[in-house]
């Protein structure tokens, strides 16, 4: 088994979805995950910006995904979160959701950190981006990994 596929369990990659389709419920946000081994010779924040344009998360309709992103091997993470959404939260809100995020880590708890930060994100995405009638699920919700 990889390291990317020994990361989560797959009943903690369950719980992740559900948390993802929990607040999305809210919002017409979108929310996802990616893990890979290593983001190479970029920074973990660059690898997020490539990965979220690889996913065609940057085709929302009103430019308000988020992406938390994964390197394994190397021990780091990243989030990065569209036009739409950087526009409209507090300046130092991703590097507060990294911190939450990180505290768990620190201690291995890899699920708790990441259903924290979709929480974070999610609460966000509510708050400027609410769910109206006509929304659609523009993007899956599963965890794609590299």
């Amino acid at each position: 088994m990889t390291e990317v596929e020994q990361f989560l369990t797959a009943r903690e990659e369950e719980e992740i979805v559900k948390a993802i389709r929990e607040a999305e419920l809210n919002t017409s946000g979108e929310i996802r995950v990616h893990i890979e081994k290593t983001s190479g010779k970029l920074s973990s924040y660059q690898r997020a910006i490539a990965v979220f344009h690889e996913l065609r998360m940057n085709r929302t309709e009103l430019a308000n995904g988020v992406i938390i992103y994964v390197a394994v091997e190397d021990r780091s993470f990243a989030i990065y979160g569209d036009k739409g959404i950087n526009e409209v939260v507090p300046s130092d809100f991703w590097n507060s959701t990294k911190e939450v995020m990180a505290a768990y880590f620190k201690n291995k708890q890899y699920k708790e950190g990441l259903t924290e930060g979709i929480r974070h994100a999610g609460k966000q995405l509510k708050q400027h981006f609410p769910w109206q009638e006509d929304d659609i699920n523009e993007l899956p919700d599963e965890i794609s990994k590299g």
